[in-house]
């Protein structure tokens, strides 16, 4: 392709738009264009890199056995309703009428119209396992779209399911997914972890994320630096602590303080001179069951789904004030444990306390010196805190850290959620009906473009792998007035062409500086930089995008050079 011919506008100067590195280069490299917020147009230069993605996801699932199809973007809100998503689902979910008044939605993932799918077309054991995917456009309504293909609302994901006799065929299923997801990410260059995950609204009973390491991460995860253990931060499970003794004898006498107007940690640590670590907060929670209160530490913050699945409840938020009035009897700021009627779950932290801070349920009150279970008793305590760096890894005697990363893929044992809800049976070799067991196992593919230039670049721009470089090569002539310069291009040009390589060539009239950078921020991996000077003596110099040392090499060698390139880095 010649650069005066391919749409490609370069910017010069970072957009306001850009929060994030990929953002930024995506736009100034002429990759994407914004249509409305979280909706992006892509270029050609984009959309080649997205088509490299998607070769290697689909190269990779059909070599894990899985089959591809095309489902609608549009759903019929019936199946939703039938899974009871419809409602549950939130805001994200984009909901609108048909001319004939019926409701409908648009796709942002599709567990009911797979189910659906293969509950009409299976009917035997001898169909299963099977596995299906599509690689398509979704839709989610997200409240903040943000960092451009990031968390976008449109954007394009693989979505693959799976289909099986029982639960110890789903697991082979999964840990064949597993194997395939890690494929993908190691042939896309990227350094990735596999974390444990909440299910979230996909439901099932277990889930990993494969997270991107990135500073520039917004999500965070959870590592252990001994052992193999790693989760995100809202799965992240903490080691419990050996406990004291319950009788614990350094027991002070409970005594009421009179705390004015203080309501917050920082507040009352500061007036009862105490670190927040010795101050226990009281939050009150809502659930369909009715409400409860959970205990942690002052200096730890309560992970609210942790707390939920502890609960084994559908819905959980903080309660309003008037709610926790009506529970406390106090106003908001003073809540605490002593003889609250609801019940009380205390996180594994407080365990070990002693002599600690709570709210006195009492306006402008504190209690110093609460113990328990002299003066409350938890109806349970459970791992329901935020993991901390430092905090125990809870698979061994290690550490956990915090870092960050992208999700880029996440994959669920969904179990019978979907195959009970939609009835999705198959007779087994008894002629019994049994129900299917399902795994769900989706990528982002603009989100790991996105993720591999986070992790691959520098101050001139992206630095592009060759699995996933829009071009292999691109060719620099920087003087295209001068005839012997454009002759040895246009040959070597043809010449790589014809060996099957992906060239872009910078036939424009520009001056040599403008096309390095844009060369250096577009990222194509391998440049070859055509001169007068260099002629003169037959030579042409080559520079890898991710090395500073450039290499003259001869003319009639280029083509050989370069080919033995791309043949080592893609170990073909």
């Amino acid at each position: 392709m010649h650069f005066s011919k391919i749409l490609l506008p370069t910017l010069r100067e970072d957009p306001s738009e850009a929060e994030v590195i990929s953002h930024r280069l995506m736009l100034r490299g002429g990759m994407i264009r914004k249509l409305a917020s979280g909706i992006y147009s892509y270029l050609p230069l984009g959309l080649r890199s997205i088509r490299k993605v998607e070769g290697i996801v689909r190269q990779e699932m059909n070599r894990a056995g899985a089959q591809e199809i095309v489902m609608p973007v549009v759903q019929p809100a019936e199946l939703w309703q039938q899974s009871g998503r419809w409602n549950f689902y939130g805001k994200e979910l984009l909901r609108f009428k048909d001319r004939g008044a019926r409701d409908f939605c648009l796709g942002p993932t599709h567990e009911e119209v797979i189910t659906d799918l293969v509950k009409r077309e299976v009917k035997s054991y001898k169909q299963l396992p099977i596995n299906l995917y599509q690689i398509q456009t979704k839709f989610r309504d997200e409240i903040r779209p943000r960092f451009g293909l990031m968390r976008a609302r449109e954007f394009i994901m693989k979505d693959a399911y799976s289909f099986d006799v029982n639960n110890e065929a789903a697991e082979k299923s999964y840990q064949c997914m597993h194997e395939a997801y890690c494929r993908i990410f190691e042939r896309c260059g990227l350094q990735f972890r596999a974390v444990e995950a909440d299910t979230g609204s996909i439901g099932g009973s277990f889930s990993h994320e494969f997270m991107v390491l990135a500073d520039t991460g917004e999500d965070l995860l959870v590592s252990c630096g001994s052992c193999n253990y790693a989760a995100n931060l809202e799965k992240a499970e903490i080691r419990r602590s050996k406990t004291n003794n319950p009788e614990k004898a350094g027991e002070k006498a409970l005594e009421k303080v009179a705390t004015p107007k203080m309501r917050t940690v920082e507040e009352v640590c500061e007036f009862m001179q105490i670190k927040p670590g010795n101050l226990v907060k009281t939050l009150i929670f809502e659930t369909e069951n009715g409400p409860m209160a959970a205990l942690v530490r002052g200096d730890c913050e309560i992970n609210e789904i942790k707390l939920k699945n502890f609960l084994k409840v559908e819905t959980l938020g903080l309660a309003d004030d008037q709610l926790i009035e009506k529970v406390t009897h106090a106003p908001m700021g003073f809540s605490g444990p002593i003889n609250l009627s609801v019940p009380i779950i205390a996180d594994h932290s407080i365990e070990s306390m002693e002599n600690f801070v709570t709210g006195g349920n009492e306006q402008d009150a504190h209690f110093r010196n609460t113990n328990f279970p002299r003066d409350f008793q938890p109806k349970h305590f459970a791992d329901i805190r935020v993991a901390k760096e430092g905090d125990g890894c809870p698979r061994c005697r290690g550490e956990l850290k915090i870092s960050r990363g992208i999700e880029v893929g996440h994959i669920f044992k969904l179990g019978t959620k979907y195959s009970k809800s939609l009835g999705a049976y198959y007779l087994d070799e008894h002629g019994k009906e049994r129900l299917m067991v399902m795994g769900c196992y989706g990528i982002g593919i603009g989100r790991t473009l996105a993720a591999a230039i986070e992790q691959n670049h520098d101050s001139n721009g992206i630095i592009f792998s060759l699995p996933l470089a829009p071009f292999q090569v691109l060719i620099l002539p920087t003087n295209i007035g001068q005839e012997n310069v454009v002759r040895v291009a246009e040959e070597i040009y043809s010449g790589l062409r014809a060996r099957g390589i992906e060239v872009l060539l910078d036939d424009r009239k520009e001056s040599a500086g403008i096309k390095f950078k844009d060369g250096d921020l577009i990222g194509i991996p391998i440049r070859i930089t055509i001169g007068p000077k260099g002629l003169m003596e037959g030579l042409v110099e080559i520079k890898k995008r991710n090395e500073t040392q450039k290499y003259s090499v001869k003319v009639e060698e280029v083509l050989g050079r370069v080919g033995e390139i791309i043949e080592k880095e893609l170990g073909a």
